[in-house]
């Protein structure tokens, strides 16, 4: 029993063991993931598709091949492959640099120096007696009251009456006569001419022929419709035969398309009614002159901008 007796002490001497609370530390909510977003599709570049040429395309956005090539630096413009990725826009580098206005600066305003404690310029400086806000008695002097002294003084204190001037009237101002709007980018932007003195065998229609086409001998002289600068000399195009691209301003080109013989060079400047080709049957079943104008690399009718003849 004695031993019993000392186990038991023993046993309810020792203190618990102390609790630890391990609780798991609460989630952090994952940081929300941001989706890549595509890039939008630009008007500036242009995928390649099956059956495309560097010449197409120049000719679809009204560009030169030659920039075209320059601004995506093809070694050869003959070798572009399906789903390439061309710029046929200008890029922003051969842009005008913005032109820096020199702008007067305004002088700082003048800082007043003053001992530590010292009234400022302004209220070191009493007011003028000669002002009209100083109050001053009368120069009389104090006088005793009495009802003359008071009306007299009510007299002179009184204010002049207002001097009406009679109302000038404004005369009318004239609204100036509406100036005549503008004209808008069209036939009135170049001065067009035929480009050959033919007679017209083929209209223009949309979705379909994409210019006019004008009958003629084999030799006889195609024209430069407009003054400009000649882009593209070349027979790549399949139906255009030997033909002529003229780019006349950033906005307008035209072609001249089935030439027997091409008199020109791509980079040379050429003249409103400058002989330029003659002429011919390549890629066509009679001679004939295939011409098109294009604004903005589209097609449109021709005879929308030609003179009436």
């Amino acid at each position: 029993m004695l031993t019993a007796a000392l186990l038991f002490g023993g046993c309810a001497s020792q203190s618990p063991a102390p609790v630890i609370d391990r609780a798991m530390p609460a989630a952090q909510p994952a940081a929300p993931t941001v989706a890549a977003v595509p890039p939008a599709a630009s008007a500036d570049y242009y995928t390649v598709k099956k059956g495309d040429t560097l010449y197409s395309i120049a000719l679809e956005h009204g560009q030169s091949y030659r920039d075209i090539a320059a601004w995506n630096k093809l070694e050869d413009p003959n070798k572009i492959h399906v789903g390439q990725q061309l710029l046929v826009t200008a890029p922003a580098s051969e842009g005008m640099a913005p032109v820096a206005v020199a702008k007067p600066v305004a002088a700082p305003a003048s800082v007043e120096t003053r001992p530590l404690g010292a009234p400022s310029s302004a209220e070191s400086v009493a007011p003028s007696p000669n002002t009209e806000t100083f109050k001053r008695e009368p120069k009389g002097g104090k006088q005793p009251y009495s009802e003359e002294a008071l009306a007299k003084l009510q007299k002179t204190m009184s204010a002049p009456a207002i001097e009406q001037k009679p109302e000038t009237k404004l005369a009318p101002v004239e609204k100036p006569a509406s100036q005549p709007a503008a004209p808008a980018p069209g036939n009135n932007a170049l001065d067009w001419a035929w480009p050959a003195g033919g007679k017209l065998i083929g209209n223009y229609v949309e979705g379909g022929n994409k210019g006019i086409d004008i009958s003629g001998k084999t030799g006889d002289p195609v024209l430069a419709a407009a003054s400009g600068k000649v882009i593209l000399v070349s027979s790549a195009l399949r139906g255009y035969g030997n033909f002529v691209i003229i780019k006349h301003n950033p906005a307008y080109l035209s072609v001249y398309a089935h030439n027997s013989r091409i008199l020109v060079k791509e980079e040379q400047m050429v003249s409103k009614g400058e002989k330029i080709a003659e002429i011919g049957s390549s890629d066509s079943d009679q001679p004939q002159l295939h011409f098109e104008i294009r604004y903005q690399g589209k097609p449109v009718d021709p005879l929308k901008f030609l003179p009436a003849r």
